[in-house]
């Protein structure tokens, strides 16, 4: 229900545009950047309210976009949750800008404007900078680099206070589907 909520909000109030003074990456490689990504951090969103040890895999569809498969776990139900999605590259598919649907036919901006060189993290916004992961190959990254990645963007005008550090302590619960 939540993912219901948030796309409908989305379509209300945002678009696949990009943010005054965000870029996203050049010469992005999709084939690198497919596969399992950790949340490290966030802005706090219904759609992921309470949930911890948050991933997301990326796969490639028979149509040419991108599945999208974000799975987190809900303290306060005790269960998994998932949601699944679909990606499309909004421009050229070497420019990390994509548009990301949890809900029929609506879409949202899914932009990447900071990769490592060995795409190790990944900085990702949306149509504005309410929205934002720090997303690692890793459940946990040197903090050192955490800090360096934090400064950078508070210093592109996201309100770094607000965030969500995630927790991906290892434990077995059922998954429950979110969304539709």
């Amino acid at each position: 229900m939540r993912y219901l909520m948030a796309a409908l909000c989305v379509v209300l109030t945002a678009c696949v545009g990009t943010p005054d003074g965000i870029e996203p990456i050049q010469g992005f490689d999709l084939k690198r950047y497919l596969g399992k990504w950790y949340e490290v951090a966030r802005f706090d969103h219904s759609f992921e309210r309470g949930l911890q040890r948050v991933t997301a895999d990326y796969s490639l569809r028979r149509d040419g976009g991108i599945n999208v498969i974000n799975r987190g776990f809900d303290t306060a139900s005790n269960n998994w949750e998932e949601a699944q999605g679909k990606a499309y590259f909004v421009g050229g598919n070497d420019i990390g800008h994509l548009k990301v649907s949890f809900f029929g036919p609506f879409y949202s901006s899914y932009i990447i404007f900071d990769l490592g060189e060995n795409y190790e993290y990944s900085l990702v916004t949306s149509s504005n900078r309410s929205y934002f992961w720090l997303l690692s190959r890793t459940p946990e990254i040197d903090d050192r680099l955490k800090n360096d990645l934090i400064n950078k963007v508070a210093g592109l005008g996201f309100q770094t206070q607000n965030l969500i550090f995630v927790s991906h302590v290892n434990e077995k619960h059922a998954v429950k589907k979110r969304g539709g």
